[in-house]
């Protein structure tokens, strides 16, 4: 009777052990799996933030050349103005005769044409400002999409 119940108790335990043995070896494999999984969500977490990080590096540099562009378009608009009032640069036709239309030469003063000159020439100082900070704009603009799309 020993021996049946020492035979019952060695099959009891055999059970026993494998059972336990199945499960450790399932919660092995279970945590080799999650560690897999979770070492490829940090790469792809470092991935994603290196890319963040240099598509922030390329938008700052976008706007820094942008801001140095708006810095220099006064220094732009005041040359033409200063070229125009030296003589260097001259208005087309069409241009110097949108602001005198209502004065015949004839019959403006002197002092009246100098006025409407110089008129002129600001005004054509801050034409060109407005196209320069439009195209600055605008270039500034496109860079930031072609940053967008290159990545």
């Amino acid at each position: 009777m020993n021996r049946v119940y020492a035979a019952a108790l060695l099959v009891g335990l055999s059970f026993w052990a494998g059972w336990e043995w199945r499960d450790r070896s399932a919660d092995l494999a279970q945590s080799r799996q999650a560690t897999k999984q979770a070492q490829a969500e940090t790469k792809a977490v470092e991935t994603a933030r290196s890319a963040e990080h240099q598509q922030s590096d390329t938008l700052a540099k976008i706007g820094e050349t942008h801001e140095q562009a708006r810095a220099a378009a006064p220094a732009v608009a005041d040359a033409v103005v200063a070229d125009l009032r030296a003589g260097n640069l001259q208005l087309r036709d069409g241009w110097a005769s949108c602001e005198t239309q209502r004065l015949s030469d004839a019959s403006a003063a002197a002092r009246e044409r100098d006025a409407a000159a110089q008129r002129r020439a600001e005004f054509a100082g801050a034409v060109v400002r407005a196209g320069r900070d439009a195209d600055d704009q605008l270039a500034a603009c496109q860079a930031v999409i072609r940053a967008y799309v290159a990545q």
